[in-house]
């Protein structure tokens, strides 16, 4: 259980959702009070799933305003204006993915700053059950205020952000390769001037046998108080994991792409002969983040099998979400979810992966739970059994699961945004 300092710390760091708790505290907490008569909506008989609360079972979650309010068995349904029949269908918090492009624009010089093959958000990530993605340094200290206004205002999706290193961004070649453009203190100042969404600093892409841009990026991380995430160049010979993640990165700090590598340029987390690399575990015990950031060509069956045959499971599942990549194996944050499933993974753990342990990772605990006064971001899941392909990426190959995790529905601050086949919706009946 939580002490009473560490929620206040909460709290503190997040004074809305501050707010939320304590308005709702008489009314839930209180002995001797009832659920108010006017709740906006109870999903009702679903198998809820919050691995922050260590909620297992069958259960109902009403909601009013944008807050939840209370997470029971059997809330009657007569105090809600809407009910939601949830019955044979997982409810969990709203899916956090933590690995994405955002940054959509029309430069045609770009990739995923102001680019192209950035993804704008809500038609992607809400239909996947996602109600929170963070960004994953496709801007840069240069250019960061204009991604903001841009696009993450303009969201109803909750888009966060990690801020890369490099100030020009995801630019592409040359500039992500300028050492001289990866300032550490410019990089921590926008970080502090926009803590509430930028929440980690970013490294992708730089390639050369030198450590300069990782000790640039942690000593960003080390001046703003955030994590940071590696996204591996490569380089000939490669550089080292193992001196990445014991001597480099500090407990909290997130290595994506954690399927990827194995060919020329970049090391897997098997060796030669598809076993796992024995610090790997060490790595986990010392708090590194293992995070999957699926990505178009970042995921392979021959490293994913052997580490999950292994023991090896990721601390977090993401999508590295692109154009490319939305058309390639991923396709969507559900999908990335299903195939960790047919991995070995329970779907427990998934949803884990999925909502509590990304929103510990990113400093932000009121979100990816359905903890009374939290905001109600919630999904709906429907499992469905059969024989399903899953593509590790264009020109790749594919296996055969019999899981598959789809979104029915997908609430986002107690606002139904995504309802697949009509959850919410009256039946017809011609006149």
């Amino acid at each position: 259980m939580r002490s009473f300092i560490q929620e206040r710390a909460t709290f503190a760091a997040h004074p809305v959702a501050a707010a939320r708790y304590f308005a709702l505290f008489i009314l839930i907490i209180l002995p001797g009070t009832t659920l108010a008569q006017d709740v906006d909506l109870i999903i009702k008989g679903g198998h809820v799933i919050d691995p922050k609360n260590n909620l297992n079972g069958v259960m109902d979650v009403a909601i009013s305003g944008d807050s939840i309010v209370r997470v029971a068995a059997d809330i009657p349904a007569g105090s809600a204006k809407k009910v939601i029949d949830a019955r044979g269908l997982y409810v969990t918090p709203g899916l956090v993915d933590i690995h994405s492009h955002n940054y959509h624009g029309v430069n045609p010089d770009t990739e995923y700053n102001n680019g192209f093959n950035a993804l704008k958000p809500d038609p992607f990530t809400l239909p996947s059950g996602v109600t929170t993605v963070v960004d994953a340094g496709s801007s840069g200290w240069r250019n960061f205020d204009h991604f903001r206004q841009q696009v993450i205002d303009r969201a109803q999706t909750r888009v966060l952000a990690f801020i890369n290193i490099v100030g020009h961004g995801m630019k592409g070649s040359p500039w992500e390769q300028d050492l001289n453009d990866m300032d550490p203190k410019l990089a921590a100042l926008a970080a502090r001037r926009n803590r509430d969404i930028i929440v980690g600093v970013k490294l992708a892409h730089y390639n050369g046998n030198e450590w300069e841009q990782v000790d640039r990026l942690v000593e960003a991380g080390d001046l703003a108080n955030i994590p940071v995430m590696v996204d591996f160049g490569g380089s000939n010979p490669p550089l080292s994991l193992e001196k990445l993640f014991m001597e480099k990165l500090r407990p909290g700090d997130i290595y994506t792409h954690v399927f990827g590598g194995g060919g020329r340029g970049r090391q897997a987390i098997v060796d030669e002969n598809f076993k796992l690399r024995p610090f790997i575990p060490e790595a986990q015990k010392k708090g590194i983040i293992c995070d999957v950031g699926h990505g178009g060509a970042s995921f392979f069956y021959r490293n994913a099998v052997p580490a999950m045959k292994a023991g090896f499971k990721p601390n977090t599942i993401s999508t590295d979400s692109h154009v490319r990549s939305a058309l390639s194996g991923m396709k969507s944050m559900t999908n990335v979810m299903s195939k960790m499933l047919n991995l070995g993974m329970s779907l427990q753990e998934v949803i884990e992966a999925s909502t509590w342990a990304p929103a510990k990772v990113i400093k932000r605990e009121d979100l990816g739970n359905l903890s009374a006064g939290m905001v109600a971001d919630v999904t709906i899941l429907n499992l469905r059994k059969g024989k399903f392909g899953f593509l590790e990426r264009s020109g790749g190959e594919k296996m055969f699961g019999d899981q598959k995790l789809e979104a029915e529905m997908t609430i986002r601050a107690g606002n139904i945004v995504w309802d697949l086949n009509g959850l919410a919706a009256e039946e017809y009946k011609p006149q």
